[in-house]
């Protein structure tokens, strides 16, 4: 992915590069040490600074920082401008890595580990990802790319980045803490879920995955895994390292995104021209992984997972799938002619898949209420979750085969 961003920027703690800002971290001056020039100062409260820098409601303030901030921080009908604002966050102790106590290993991988931590400032659990910096090459792009884009991501069913760390070996993301992902919930439950739950989980995928694409960025890497769910039911869409602004000008893309069991096809046979329903074919074999409790397509190569999804959807043809026969890709594999099973009257072409705003809208949704269509972005559907199964009816099994047949 080097040809897709540089990754040598260095991020600051509010996840702006110092690049953008013209401004060296060393030239940035405490807000609490430059006096400025303010003749209109009214009394200030804990409440205005948070909400003036984005602050969570419950962070404990050092002492005395009201009353400094009051002094040095212009009127509140002007603009704050970036240094200072990043100046302020330094002060109160963001991006530091004494802020934070870091508890249990979470998990680890190639490029980062994760440690479940505690923040100082709120008390809260949070999520340590810790990525380490090559000293010639600096931080990972997928790190980056990351970071780029969460600071710009603000939604109830997306993870929250709520700090960066940077020093000399370490890149430290902080997030939001989730108690598992839905691969975890999933076998906490052994592999049989509430289909009231499954509905719930999906509307939230979905409705995370419609802000992103609103916004062009593809995920492409929608996977349980990356699915974090707290003890509240809450769904949220993580690990944005393979995510890409789709705004970002470029004629292809990368194929080798996506892991394997949840990879349309079209990218499978080699394609680099993909958009947003790249993402919506990961997002049906998820929710038939809910609803079975066992993947779909598990293929161990590109060849058997091609194997596994045509006999099921058929082999494609020129009819089915204009230009496929002319594909150098599709005609080194010889595929035998599978005909489509007698529910799917789909054939695997991205054009032809349901967009996620679309999804949100299908009567299957239709028992959650007409207000979870209307929420704001910030707002959580607050649907409650049961732990037990229920009785699926008819009408339900039509409505989920519905429904699942448009995302392939």
């Amino acid at each position: 992915y080097q040809s897709e961003m540089s990754p040598c920027v260095i991020m600051g703690s509010d996840g702006e590069s110092d690049q953008a800002s013209g401004t060296s971290s060393d030239e940035v001056q405490s807000p609490v040490r430059v006096r400025m020039r303010n003749n209109h100062h009214r009394r200030i409260s804990t409440e205005d600074i948070n909400k003036r820098l984005s602050l969570p409601a419950d962070i404990r303030l050092p002492e005395g920082y009201v009353e400094k901030f009051a002094m040095n921080s212009p009127p509140f009908d002007k603009p704050m401008s970036r240094r200072l604002r990043r100046a302020s966050l330094s002060e109160i102790g963001f991006g530091k890595l004494e802020t934070y106590i870091k508890l249990d290993k979470l998990g680890e991988g190639t490029y980062a580990t994760v440690f479940k931590g505690r923040s100082k400032l709120t008390d809260n659990l949070v999520a340590l990802k810790e990525i380490r910096l090559e000293h010639e090459e600096g931080a990972p792009c997928t790190a980056i790319r990351e970071v780029s884009l969460l600071k710009d991501l603000k939604h109830a069913n997306i993870v929250t980045l709520h700090d960066i760390i940077h020093t000399d070996k370490c890149l430290t993301l902080v997030f939001e803490y989730l108690e598992k992902d839905l691969k975890q919930y999933m076998d906490d439950c052994g592999s049989i879920m509430s289909v009231h739950n499954v509905k719930i989980f999906l509307f939230q995928l979905l409705r995370g995955l419609d802000y992103c694409h609103k916004r062009k960025v593809l995920h492409r890497d929608l996977k349980p895994q990356n699915l974090l769910i707290n003890d509240k039911g809450e769904l949220k869409l993580a690990d944005f390292g393979l995510a890409r602004a789709k705004s970002v000008p470029t004629k292809t893309y990368s194929n080798e995104v996506v892991t394997l069991w949840y990879r349309p096809p079209d990218v499978l046979l080699g394609s680099t021209e993909y958009s947003t329903p790249i993402d919506m074919w990961g997002v049906g074999c998820i929710f038939y992984e809910m609803i079975t409790g066992r993947p779909l397509f598990p293929g161990s190569t590109v060849e058997d997972e091609l194997h596994l999804i045509f006999r099921i959807l058929g082999t494609p043809t020129e009819e089915t799938w204009p230009g496929i026969t002319t594909s150098e890709e599709f005609k080194s594999y010889n595929f035998p002619h599978y005909q489509a099973e007698p529910f799917v009257n789909t054939h695997a072409q991205s054009k032809k898949r349901v967009s996620a705003e679309e999804a949100l809208k299908h009567s299957y949704f239709k028992s959650l209420g007409q207000e979870v269509q209307t929420l704001a972005d910030s707002e959580h559907t607050r649907l409650k979750y049961s732990p037990y199964s229920a009785n699926v009816s008819p009408i339900w099994f039509f409505l989920f085969i519905h429904l699942f047949v448009c995302f392939l």
